[in-house]
Protein backbone atom coordinates (compact mmCIF):
# COMPACT_ATOMS: atom_id res chain seq x y z
CA UNK A 1 0.00 0.00 0.00
CA UNK A 2 1.12 3.36 -0.66
CA UNK A 3 -0.25 7.27 -0.33
CA UNK A 4 -0.04 9.93 -2.32
CA UNK A 5 -0.43 13.75 -1.99
CA UNK A 6 -1.59 14.99 -5.54
CA UNK A 7 -1.51 18.66 -6.35
CA UNK A 8 -4.93 18.75 -8.04
CA UNK A 9 -7.37 16.49 -6.08
CA UNK A 10 -10.79 15.24 -7.86
CA UNK A 11 -10.99 12.66 -4.95
CA UNK A 12 -13.46 13.18 -2.63
CA UNK A 13 -12.38 12.54 1.05
CA UNK A 14 -14.50 10.45 3.23
CA UNK A 15 -16.49 12.84 5.42
CA UNK A 16 -20.24 14.17 6.91
CA UNK A 17 -21.23 10.38 7.07
CA UNK A 18 -20.24 9.98 2.78
CA UNK A 19 -17.34 7.33 1.85
CA UNK A 20 -14.51 8.69 0.32
CA UNK A 21 -13.93 7.83 -3.65
CA UNK A 22 -12.24 5.06 -5.36
CA UNK A 23 -10.39 4.87 -8.13
CA UNK A 24 -6.92 5.13 -10.34
CA UNK A 25 -3.94 7.48 -10.13
CA UNK A 26 -1.51 6.15 -13.32
CA UNK A 27 2.07 7.21 -13.46
CA UNK A 28 4.75 5.60 -16.08
CA UNK A 29 4.66 2.25 -15.28
CA UNK A 30 2.31 1.87 -12.81
CA UNK A 31 -1.31 2.41 -11.38
CA UNK A 32 -2.22 2.91 -7.86
CA UNK A 33 -5.71 1.49 -7.35
CA UNK A 34 -7.12 4.21 -5.18
CA UNK A 35 -9.59 2.87 -2.29
CA UNK A 36 -9.58 5.30 0.53
CA UNK A 37 -8.90 9.23 0.81
CA UNK A 38 -8.70 10.97 3.88
CA UNK A 39 -7.71 14.38 5.34
CA UNK A 40 -4.64 14.45 7.34
CA UNK A 41 -3.20 17.54 9.06
CA UNK A 42 -5.37 19.97 6.65
CA UNK A 43 -4.24 18.14 3.30
CA UNK A 44 -5.74 15.09 1.43
CA UNK A 45 -4.04 11.69 1.12
CA UNK A 46 -5.18 9.02 -1.46
CA UNK A 47 -4.21 5.37 -0.09
CA UNK A 48 -4.13 2.23 -2.07
CA UNK A 49 -2.34 -0.78 -3.60
CA UNK A 50 0.19 -0.07 -6.30
CA UNK A 51 0.72 -2.98 -9.07
CA UNK A 52 4.17 -2.84 -9.30
CA UNK A 53 6.20 -1.67 -6.63
CA UNK A 54 9.85 -1.65 -7.99
CA UNK A 55 8.48 0.83 -11.24
CA UNK A 56 7.28 2.73 -8.37
CA UNK A 57 9.96 3.03 -5.84
CA UNK A 58 12.38 4.24 -9.02
CA UNK A 59 9.89 7.19 -9.71
CA UNK A 60 11.24 10.62 -8.54
CA UNK A 61 8.58 12.83 -7.07
CA UNK A 62 7.41 15.64 -7.85
CA UNK A 63 5.27 13.10 -10.46
CA UNK A 64 3.02 13.60 -13.58
CA UNK A 65 0.03 11.42 -13.09
CA UNK A 66 -3.30 10.98 -14.00
CA UNK A 67 -5.97 10.82 -11.82
CA UNK A 68 -9.74 9.28 -12.55
CA UNK A 69 -12.34 8.80 -10.28
CA UNK A 70 -14.64 5.82 -10.39
CA UNK A 71 -17.95 7.66 -11.65
CA UNK A 72 -20.43 4.65 -10.99
CA UNK A 73 -19.39 4.43 -7.54
CA UNK A 74 -19.23 8.69 -7.29
CA UNK A 75 -22.79 8.55 -9.44
CA UNK A 76 -24.25 6.23 -6.41
CA UNK A 77 -22.65 7.71 -3.74
CA UNK A 78 -23.96 11.23 -4.97
CA UNK A 79 -27.50 10.35 -5.88
CA UNK A 80 -27.82 8.35 -1.89
CA UNK A 81 -26.50 12.04 -0.18
CA UNK A 82 -28.79 13.46 -1.73
CA UNK A 83 -31.43 11.02 -0.44
CA UNK A 84 -30.68 11.59 2.92
CA UNK A 85 -31.28 15.32 2.39
CA UNK A 86 -34.72 14.56 1.35
CA UNK A 87 -35.31 11.69 3.82
CA UNK A 88 -34.08 14.63 6.75
CA UNK A 89 -36.72 16.84 5.62
CA UNK A 90 -39.42 14.42 5.19
CA UNK A 91 -38.89 13.17 8.71
CA UNK A 92 -39.02 16.44 10.33
CA UNK A 93 -42.24 17.06 8.33
CA UNK A 94 -44.18 13.64 9.31
CA UNK A 95 -42.78 13.32 12.83
CA UNK A 96 -42.11 16.55 14.03
CA UNK A 97 -39.69 19.58 14.42
CA UNK A 98 -38.19 17.85 16.79
CA UNK A 99 -36.45 15.15 14.68
CA UNK A 100 -32.48 15.72 14.54
CA UNK A 101 -29.68 14.13 12.42
CA UNK A 102 -27.26 12.10 14.99
CA UNK A 103 -25.47 10.68 11.79
CA UNK A 104 -25.24 9.14 8.48
CA UNK A 105 -23.85 6.51 6.54
CA UNK A 106 -24.06 7.37 2.68
CA UNK A 107 -22.32 5.02 0.26
CA UNK A 108 -22.99 3.59 -3.55
CA UNK A 109 -25.33 0.50 -2.25
CA UNK A 110 -27.15 2.22 0.55
CA UNK A 111 -27.61 5.15 3.00
CA UNK A 112 -28.42 5.06 6.80
CA UNK A 113 -29.61 7.89 8.87
CA UNK A 114 -29.41 8.37 12.45
CA UNK A 115 -32.16 10.48 13.99
CA UNK A 116 -33.87 11.89 17.58
CA UNK A 117 -37.41 10.41 17.84
CA UNK A 118 -39.18 9.45 21.04
CA UNK A 119 -40.24 6.11 19.79
CA UNK A 120 -40.54 3.61 16.96
CA UNK A 121 -41.72 4.75 13.94
CA UNK A 122 -45.40 3.66 12.68
CA UNK A 123 -46.12 1.75 8.97
CA UNK A 124 -48.36 4.49 8.01
CA UNK A 125 -45.67 6.87 9.32
CA UNK A 126 -42.66 4.95 7.07
CA UNK A 127 -44.89 5.08 4.57
CA UNK A 128 -45.21 8.76 4.55
CA UNK A 129 -41.83 9.21 4.75
CA UNK A 130 -41.09 7.33 1.29
CA UNK A 131 -43.89 8.96 -0.65
CA UNK A 132 -42.72 12.40 0.38
CA UNK A 133 -39.06 11.33 -0.71
CA UNK A 134 -40.69 10.06 -3.96
CA UNK A 135 -42.74 12.77 -4.78
CA UNK A 136 -39.80 15.10 -4.41
CA UNK A 137 -37.48 12.65 -6.56
CA UNK A 138 -40.30 12.80 -9.77
CA UNK A 139 -40.66 16.26 -9.25
CA UNK A 140 -36.95 16.28 -10.75
CA UNK A 141 -36.09 19.52 -8.30
CA UNK A 142 -33.30 21.65 -9.02
CA UNK A 143 -30.13 21.45 -6.43
CA UNK A 144 -28.17 24.80 -6.07
CA UNK A 145 -24.84 24.60 -3.72
CA UNK A 146 -23.21 28.01 -3.17
CA UNK A 147 -21.02 29.22 -0.06
CA UNK A 148 -22.65 31.68 2.46
CA UNK A 149 -21.78 33.22 5.47
CA UNK A 150 -22.71 30.79 8.38
CA UNK A 151 -25.08 33.18 9.96
CA UNK A 152 -26.66 34.17 6.74
CA UNK A 153 -26.82 30.36 6.15
CA UNK A 154 -28.62 29.32 9.13
CA UNK A 155 -30.87 32.67 8.89
CA UNK A 156 -31.90 31.30 5.74
CA UNK A 157 -32.76 28.25 7.60
CA UNK A 158 -30.05 25.84 6.71
CA UNK A 159 -29.89 22.95 9.24
CA UNK A 160 -26.85 22.33 10.69
CA UNK A 161 -25.25 19.18 12.74
CA UNK A 162 -25.73 19.17 16.20
CA UNK A 163 -22.37 20.02 18.11
CA UNK A 164 -20.25 19.92 14.57
CA UNK A 165 -18.03 22.85 14.40
CA UNK A 166 -18.45 25.48 11.78
CA UNK A 167 -16.12 28.31 9.72
CA UNK A 168 -17.01 31.15 9.09
CA UNK A 169 -17.98 30.84 5.37
CA UNK A 170 -20.43 27.77 4.59
CA UNK A 171 -21.23 25.68 2.40
CA UNK A 172 -25.13 25.20 1.27
CA UNK A 173 -26.75 22.69 -0.19
CA UNK A 174 -30.65 23.96 -0.87
CA UNK A 175 -33.11 21.33 -2.84
CA UNK A 176 -35.64 23.85 -4.87
CA UNK A 177 -38.58 23.76 -1.89
CA UNK A 178 -37.88 20.79 -0.05
CA UNK A 179 -34.53 21.03 1.81
CA UNK A 180 -31.36 23.50 2.73
CA UNK A 181 -28.50 21.86 4.64
CA UNK A 182 -24.79 23.49 5.22
CA UNK A 183 -23.18 20.57 3.83
CA UNK A 184 -19.34 19.41 2.06
CA UNK A 185 -20.61 16.10 0.38
CA UNK A 186 -21.30 15.37 -3.37
CA UNK A 187 -24.64 15.71 -4.71
CA UNK A 188 -26.33 15.01 -8.01
CA UNK A 189 -27.72 18.15 -10.05
CA UNK A 190 -31.31 17.07 -10.03
CA UNK A 191 -33.67 14.91 -7.95
CA UNK A 192 -34.62 12.76 -10.91
CA UNK A 193 -31.72 11.41 -11.04
CA UNK A 194 -32.27 9.25 -8.01
CA UNK A 195 -34.84 7.68 -9.28
CA UNK A 196 -36.34 5.76 -6.60
CA UNK A 197 -36.25 5.57 -2.60
CA UNK A 198 -36.85 2.57 -0.66
CA UNK A 199 -36.79 2.30 3.59
CA UNK A 200 -36.17 -1.26 3.85
CA UNK A 201 -35.67 -1.45 7.86
CA UNK A 202 -35.78 1.36 10.91
CA UNK A 203 -34.41 0.36 14.43
CA UNK A 204 -34.25 1.74 17.63
CA UNK A 205 -30.52 2.00 19.84
CA UNK A 206 -31.76 3.25 22.96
Amino acid sequence: RVALLLADNPFYAEGGGQISDVGIVEGDGWTVEIRQVVKLGGRIVVAGTVNDVAVFERATPPLTVRAKVDSNTRSNTQRNHTATHLLHASLRQTLGEHVVQRGSLVAPDRLRFDFTHNGPMTDRELAEVEGTVNQAIWNNLGLKIEHRLYSEAVEAGAMALFGEKYSDVVRVVEIEGASIELCGGTHVKNTGEIGLFKIIGETGVA
